[in-house]
């Protein structure tokens, strides 16, 4: 077994990153280099702005490459309770973002001719008890009318051609889609670089000051000034970007790969080859990888470490849900393990925007494969000076009590978690 990202592991390496010290004057300095980072950075570049991406490790390392590969349409939780938190216009506004994304991914794949498996499956939000399923069908029912005609709400009986395993029924999401991340995240690198930014890996910044009108970023590799800065760092944020901090809870998530199903495994496993997702709060999420291995995740402990020790643990529980939800493949080879940080905001809606002379994008609660190199754009834009067509334009963000960067209070989140799972 390897303890490292699928997605890392079989796409080719970045090799467009800029060698020699960090100097000089940008116009837009772009902190983190994964999907958010580099949508905006290439949309900067493509207008002609002089823009630099600083990214601690490399390209795609955080959330954008330890990521179970969903494109999924559609809001994180249920558009009834999105219209009930941030009113209908909003909650129509950010699901129709959601769907835009989607489109955008398609768009610069096809233009950029990145070679990532993309494909629009659909996805499924299974229930996996009875009442799950009324909730499902409420969620429907407001969606199709008022936002999303391609839904349907199929029955257990029509689940027969879609999975090998019973269901009490699911919201179906035509829109939704699947691609290879790290093909994905490598080919987006490619773009911006040719469109003319310039990407600096190994560039943790450790200093942020503003003086003089301009924002000064120190790393390890020499220092730059910017006119503009935007953050897109997620659950890596570091602690230089304090405001971010107190308003990110950074979240593992796990995910295993299996070796590749046989063709008789894939039929009575997932005949339908969608992404697929459970209507547990402690929940799993899975899909088939272009070369049919069985990619199963979720939140297997409410941990904020993603290290070989963490992810073996996590990978032990994700291989014992595996085994339940499919019993034909309880005994299936593993041969990736890994995990990485997902980025939550206390009430689970994205972030983006401005405050205090910096743009932002994140907060993208286990959503933001689909949304974040949009999102990106859409900042970039702001940025341009262009429309600002941001859904999330001036959403109060509030802190959350008592955290300040480490997230002490993830085990009691996840015991609450459990209990409703039992009793719901």
């Amino acid at each position: 077994m390897k303890y490292l990202s699928y997605w890392h592991d079989t796409a080719p390496r970045f090799a467009g990153a800029a060698d020699g010290p960090v100097d000089g004057h940008y116009d837009v300095a772009v902190i983190g280099g994964g999907f958010t980072g580099l949508g905006a950075a290439r949309q900067l570049a493509k207008a002609g702005a002089r823009v630099i991406v600083l990214e601690a490790e490399t390209v795609g390392f955080g959330a954008s490459g330890r990521n179970g590969g969903h494109l999924n349409n559609g809001l994180a939780h249920s558009y009834v309770a999105a219209k009930a938190e941030l009113g209908k216009e909003r909650a129509i506004a950010l699901y129709k973002a959601l769907d835009a994304s989607i489109d955008t991914l398609e768009t610069i794949i096809a233009e950029e001719g990145i070679d990532c498996n993309f494909r629009r499956a659909g996805k499924l939000k299974l229930a996996s008890k009875p009442r799950h399923f009324e909730g499902l069908a409420r969620n429907f029912e407001a969606v199709h009318a008022e936002v999303d005609p391609d839904t349907a709400l199929l029955s257990a009986s029509d689940l027969k051609d879609e999975i090998g395993s019973p269901f009490h029924g699911a919201m179906l999401s035509k829109k939704s889609a699947m691609m290879h991340m790290g093909r994905y995240v490598v080919g987006l690198a490619e773009a911006a670089t040719r469109s003319g930014a310039t990407i600096v890996e190994k560039a943790t910044v450790t200093d942020h000051r503003r003086t003089d009108g301009r924002h000064l970023l120190t790393t390890p590799k020499g220092a730059v000034t910017a006119g503009q800065i935007l953050v897109a760092t997620g659950a890596y944020t570091t602690a230089n970007f304090g405001y971010f901090r107190r308003r990110i809870i950074p979240v593992g998530s796990f995910i295993v790969a299996t070796r590749p199903l046989t063709d008789a495994e894939v039929t009575a496993t997932m005949p339908g080859n969608r992404t697929c997702v459970n209507s547990m709060n402690i929940g799993n999420y899975w899909r088939l990888a272009p070369d049919n291995r069985l990619i199963f995740g979720g939140r297997a402990r409410f941990s904020a470490t993603s290290d070989q020790r963490s992810d073996a643990k996590s990978g032990a529980i994700l291989r014992d849900s595996l085994g339940q939800i499919f019993p034909q493949l309880a005994k299936v080879e593993i041969d990736y393990c890994w995990g990485g940080l997902v980025d939550m905001t206390q009430d689970r809606f994205p972030r983006a925007g401005y405050h205090d002379g910096v743009w932002y994008a994140m907060g993208y609660s286990g959503h933001g494969a689909q949304l974040s190199t949009h999102l990106g754009m859409t900042i970039a834009d702001a940025i341009l000076g262009r429309p600002d067509n941001n859904p999330l334009r001036d959403l109060d963000w509030p802190a959350v009590p008592g955290h300040f960067g480490k997230p002490w209070f993830l085990p009691l989140v996840g015991l609450y978690y459990r209990v409703l799972d039992r009793i719901r």
